[in-house]
């Protein structure tokens, strides 16, 4: 009985020298199988700070280039799907030149407005903490893109806006949408109007492009070694 109370004793004392122990752990991330990796809390916020921007900065020239919405068969912006049957319509017209004319412009108008996201972009990096880089780093392979975009697509929303309106005015998309739609919804066998407000649509179709080339690069960079080109990328990425 004595030792079955002393070995008792023995397991509470080493329970508790093991939480006081998990409490005093210096500030070095573990793997899932509890081995250190020898990255700090720093260098792994830094590494993902650094992934973030490299991911923004290519996936910003990646479109705001000719043909970076217009040449590309995932990212071009036709006309909006309520527009479907304005465009059947105009098509059947004879009016097919002036409809390609507003589809060229309108994408024409999101490649020149993606610029204006590169500093929203690495402003919303910036303000990125500690805990939420290390949050980023032991999440799922697409953890910085969905923390990304679920902390800033309405704020990016609301300052690219005007952005792509001055961006669809100056290439003239807004003209020849506005034209083809006003076209249509004059005509007698016009029932439902068509909204000639090009804006949010080109903003959504151009926003999301930006997230989808950013997880591209985030998934890049966690699984290519050769996409990590600097020191701490390698460090913290190639454990």
């Amino acid at each position: 009985m004595k030792t079955k109370l002393i070995l008792a004793a023995f397991t509470l004392f080493l329970s508790i020298q093991q939480a006081d122990a998990q409490l005093k752990l210096p500030k070095v991330l573990k793997k899932a199988t509890g081995g250190a990796t020898g990255i700090t809390e720093n260098e792994a916020g830094e590494g993902i700070k650094e992934a973030l921007s490299k991911g923004v900065v290519n996936a910003v020239l990646n479109l705001n280039k000719t043909d970076g919405f217009f040449g590309s068969q995932l990212y071009k912006v036709l006309l909006p799907p309520d527009a479907k049957k304005v465009e059947s319509t105009l098509r059947n017209m004879g009016m097919g030149a002036q409809v390609d004319k507003a589809v060229l412009a309108i994408n024409r108008g999101a490649e020149d407005a993606v610029a204006f996201a590169k500093p929203i972009f690495l402003d919303a990096i910036k303000e990125m903490t500690l805990t939420d880089a290390l949050n980023i780093l032991k999440g799922p392979k697409d953890a910085a893109t969905s923390y990304f975009k679920q902390k800033t697509q309405q704020k990016l929303i609301e300052a690219f806006t005007p952005s792509v309106k001055s961006s669809l005015e100056k290439t003239d998309a807004t003209k020849y949408y506005g034209d083809i739609v006003n076209t249509y919804n004059k005509l007698p066998t016009t029932f439902k109007k068509a909204n000639p407000d090009l804006t949010a649509y080109v903003v959504g179709k151009a926003v999301d492009a930006l997230f989808d080339q950013v997880a591209q690069e985030e998934a890049n960079i966690r699984s290519n070694p050769m996409a990590r080109t600097s020191d701490i990328l390698k460090k913290v990425f190639g454990q």
